[in-house]
């Protein structure tokens, strides 16, 4: 059975690689900002549970 994606979900799943790799790069900082990292992983956890929402309400 193929799944097909919502243009929602995928925007969501683009938005939370980009997160991914934006906290990625910070942790290859010499000195990450610890700040920064806390807000990334925070909208990073935002976006998921966005995603998990809406895959719930798909049919399958």
């Amino acid at each position: 059975m193929e799944t097909i994606m919502s243009s929602a979900t995928y925007r969501l799943t683009q938005t939370h690689r980009r997160l991914d790799d934006a906290i990625a790069q910070e942790l290859r900082r010499r000195l990450p900002d610890s700040l920064k990292l806390l807000r990334l992983k925070r909208l990073r956890l935002a976006v998921k549970d966005r995603l998990t929402a809406l895959m719930r309400k798909q049919p399958r």
